[in-house]
C-alpha cells in the first residue's frame, strides 16, 4: 500500500468520547474494508459529541457519505445491523454529495445542525463549507412546528388520550424541539450551545415563552424517563401551547 493510500485511510477517533470509540472504530474499519473507493466520509453527529451523552442510554448517530448508492450497499450496511445494535450505533444516515447540495433548501435545519455539531472520523468534511438561506431555514422551522402540532392533536385522539402513549408523543416532540430551537437561535444570530437546556433558555428569552415545562420534559428525555402519569395532561397542554406560540412567532419572522 502506498504512503498516499495509507494517509487516505486514516481513521480519527481521538476527539470522540472514549466510550464510543470502539463502536465508531468498528463501523469505520468495516466501511473501509467493504466500500473501498465508494466511501467518501464518515462523521459522528448529535448528542454523542456533547455533555448530554450518556454511555448506557444514548445512541450514536453517524452520517455516511458515498459516491453512489446501490442496493448492494444497503445489503452491506444491513449486515452490520446486529453488531451495531449491540454497540448502540444507529443505522448511518446515508447521503451523497449531490444529495446534500440539492437538499440545502428543504433539509436546512438538519444539515445546519450537522454542520454545528459533527466530528469527521474518515474522509473530507462534508458539512463545513455549506451555506444556508435564512428564509429556507425559517420556512422549514415553521413547517415542522406546525406539523408537530398536527401530530400532537391526531396522536392524542388516536391513542385515546392514554397516558403511556401521550407520553411517547411528548418525548418525540421534545427531541424535535431540541433541533428546531438551535435552528431558531441561528436565525436570530444568537450563539448556540451544544447542550439542549442552555439553548432552550436562550430561545425562551428570544421568543418570549415560559420554558419551564419544556425544560422538565427535556431533562426527563436526557434521563430516558417520562412524565408522571398524573401529570401527562398538564404536560401535554403546556407543550402544545408552547409549540403553537413558537410557530406563530416564526411565522411573524417571515413577515418582518
Amino acid at each position: 500500500m502506498s504512503e498516499n493510500t495509507q494517509k487516505s485511510q486514516k481513521i480519527f477517533i481521538t476527539k470522540l468520547h472514549e466510550e464510543i470509540r470502539p463502536a465508531v472504530g468498528f463501523l469505520a474499519r468495516s466501511l473501509l474494508t467493504d466500500l473501498g473507493d465508494n466511501l467518501l466520509s464518515l462523521s459522528v453527529v448529535g448528542s454523542a459529541l456533547t455533555d448530554d451523552f450518556h454511555p448506557k442510554r444514548s445512541d450514536i448517530n453517524t452520517v455516511l457519505i458515498v459516491q453512489r448508492r446501490s442496493q448492494q450497499l444497503l445489503r452491506t450496511l444491513a449486515g452490520y445491523g446486529r453488531k451495531m445494535g449491540k454497540m448502540k450505533l444507529r443505522a448511518p444516515l446515508l447521503m451523497t454529495t449531490e444529495y446534500i447540495e440539492q437538499s440545502l433548501d428543504v433539509f436546512g435545519v438538519e444539515l445546519l445542525d450537522f454542520q454545528f455539531n459533527h466530528i469527521v472520523v474518515y474522509g473530507r468534511d462534508p458539512f463545513g463549507e455549506l451555506s444556508f438561506r435564512k428564509e429556507n431555514v425559517r420556512l422549514q422551522c415553521e413547517r415542522q412546528l406546525k406539523a408537530a402540532l398536527i401530530r400532537l392533536r391526531q396522536g392524542y385522539i388516536q391513542t385515546l388520550g392514554k397516558p403511556k402513549y401521550v407520553a411517547n408523543l411528548l418525548m418525540e416532540c421534545g427531541k424535535e424541539l431540541s433541533v428546531l430551537l438551535r435552528a431558531l437561535l441561528w436565525l436570530s444570530e444568537i450563539e448556540r450551545d451544544h447542550q439542549v437546556l442552555p439553548n432552550l433558555k436562550k430561545a425562551a428569552q428570544e421568543f418570549q415563552f415560559d420554558g419551564k415545562v419544556i425544560a422538565h420534559l427535556m431533562e426527563l428525555q436526557l434521563q430516558h424517563s417520562r412524565p408522571p402519569t398524573d401529570q401527562i395532561e398538564f404536560f401535554f397542554e403546556n407543550v402544545y401551547q408552547t409549540v403553537d406560540h413558537i410557530a406563530r412567532r416564526v411565522d411573524q419572522l417571515g413577515k418582518e
